[in-house]
């Protein structure tokens, strides 16, 4: 009886799906009807189901910190990286107090040691830059690697040293220095590309402080950019805590923006 009635629910939220997703595709999300029907929709099947946004995974991790241009591609790069765990954007490596002054537009990631490395995380770090790797620019969007202890510090010396001899006669300017201060960006820069879809982020129940720390804003920040692939997205998918609605949603623009450009 209790399965009969649970394939009855899931029967119900997928009908009432259909036709939401048939506004997201004739472009009409941005409508009023559209947004209720589905924060209403979603809402439904969070309670019905009991689903709900997974903001953290609760696993040990460690913490990496780079500057590689703009803070918004950088953010969505990593956010899809499998090992990820979590992105926020903010200012470091100044010598001001407080995030004005002269810091350095910055990324900082914490991810799982047991999937990914620091070593991997560099790589795409080193490929990935908007345009200050070996072009001199302003501080603001400088190239630069703060390192969190003294194991980061031997690996990213010797990761720029083997960079610098591929890309010779070319002069890498990234800078490697210690981590002594990081201060967060305003909520308006966090998870930037998932915040233009703000229906969805109304059902992800996120604030100020998730929108720096959710699991779920962090992954779907990259995916929707159209980093990772829609591929790589259905296999991490079930670890967000999405409703069917939510992942029809998803599905449709993970697909739709997969290889856009990162950088705006």
């Amino acid at each position: 009886m209790r399965f009969l009635l649970f394939l009855t629910i899931i029967i119900q939220v997928l009908n009432n799906s259909i036709g939401i997703f048939d506004e997201f595709k004739n472009c009409n999300t941005s409508s009023l009807s559209g947004v209720i029907k589905l924060f209403s929709i979603v809402r439904n099947e969070q309670k019905e189901l009991n689903i709900s946004p997974v903001h953290s995974l609760g696993v040990a991790f460690k913490t990496a910190t780079f500057g590689m241009g703009c803070f918004w591609g950088a953010e969505s790069l990593y956010g899809a990286t499998t090992g990820v765990l979590r992105t926020t954007v903010g200012y470091a490596g100044g010598t001001k107090e407080g995030p004005t002054g002269d810091h350095t537009e910055v990324l900082e990631i914490d991810y799982d040691p047991n999937v990914i490395s620091f070593k991997d995380l560099l790589h795409l770090f080193w490929n990935n830059h908007e345009y200050g790797l070996t072009t001199p620019i302003k501080r603001q969007y400088m190239s630069l690697i703060l390192y969190h202890d003294e194991e980061q510090k031997t690996i990213a010396e010797q990761s720029k040293i083997e960079e610098q001899i591929k890309r010779s006669p070319e002069v890498i300017t990234t800078e490697i220095r210690a981590k002594t201060n990081f201060y967060p960006a305003e909520d308006y820069h966090q998870k930037y590309r998932l915040q233009g879809h703000r229906d969805l982020c109304d059902t992800l129940n996120l604030n100020s402080k998730l929108l720096q720390t959710s699991y779920v804003a962090t992954k779907l920040n990259g995916y929707l950019a159209g980093v990772g692939g829609f591929e790589q997205f259905k296999s991490e998918v079930d670890t967000m805590g999405l409703t069917p609605t939510q992942k029809e949603y998803c599905n449709y623009y993970v697909e739709k923006n997969e290889g856009q450009g990162l950088y705006c």
